[in-house]
């Protein structure tokens, strides 16, 4: 019997409150997505030791970088907060940035979706929007807090490693976020856009490394079909033979 890929999500956290326990865990859309796609998935917790952090990512093949309901924290980012802004408990912002930092240095097969693609943009030196509709001119609706059905176009840029996995041209992904990047990280470059000109998608340039970035999510129930395809192709390269691990540049995590 063949061995499946093991792929790390990393999980949401629950702060403790009064009589409220703290809390980590995932959304099973990841989970059943990996394991659809023939991986096996592996809750990451927010380890505090760097140590105890590196062993966890050794014993792993590939890594989702989840998204979040909430956002980062806009001070992190140089920015004044936006009362559309709610960050997201410091604890897992913290470990969601190491975790990006570590798992870059280590050339782990990435698939980040949602708030976990944006953190991996800042971790690397990009930079984000903080408030789509307010920052650019006749945006699209990118959330809308009561149609959680909510789709838009996006056109791929060709010649991308998101081209080949979903074909040239325009598709509709759903769509729940105010945030977005804003410029990214010298490691990525763009590989899909909406019509307005949000950054829908980036990719690693090294073609020796798949990272992929996207701001929609391909795991929840409202995705099309072509979203499997994404996790299949996180899967392939996740049993592809290690990389040579190279420096690359990262932006120290605030």
């Amino acid at each position: 019997m063949s061995t499946k890929p093991v792929i790390g999500i990393n999980g949401d956290y629950r702060a403790p409150k009064k009589d409220v326990v703290p809390l980590s865990w995932f959304n099973t859309g990841y989970s059943d997505s990996v394991t659809a796609a023939g991986g096996l998935p592996s809750l990451i917790p927010p380890l505090a030791d760097d140590d105890d952090l590196k062993q966890f990512l050794q014993t792993l093949d590939g890594l989702v970088l989840a998204g979040c309901r909430f956002d980062l924290e806009p001070l992190r980012l140089g920015l004044d907060p936006h009362p559309a802004t709610r960050a997201m408990p410091t604890r897992r912002e913290d470990f969601d940035r190491r975790l990006c930092k570590m798992a870059v240095e280590m050339r782990i097969p990435i698939l980040a979706i949602g708030a976990g693609a944006q953190t991996l943009n800042v971790v690397c030196g990009g930079t984000l929007i903080q408030h789509i509709d307010e920052e650019i001119p006749k945006a699209l609706h990118h959330r809308d807090p009561v149609e959680t059905t909510l789709r838009h176009i996006i056109e791929i840029e060709p010649g991308t490693r998101l081209d080949t996995i979903y074909g040239p041209g325009e598709i509709r992904v759903n769509s729940q976020h105010h945030m977005a990047v804003a410029q990214v990280a010298k490691p990525f470059q763009v590989s899909a856009r909406a019509p307005d000109g949000v950054i829908e998608a980036f990719e690693a340039i090294d073609d020796d490394w798949f990272c992929v970035g996207v701001q929609w999510h391909p795991e929840n129930e409202t995705a099309s079909a072509l979203d499997m395809q994404i996790f299949e192709t996180l899967l392939e390269a996740s049993q592809q033979p290690e990389p040579t691990v190279l420096p690359m540049p990262l932006k120290r995590a605030a």
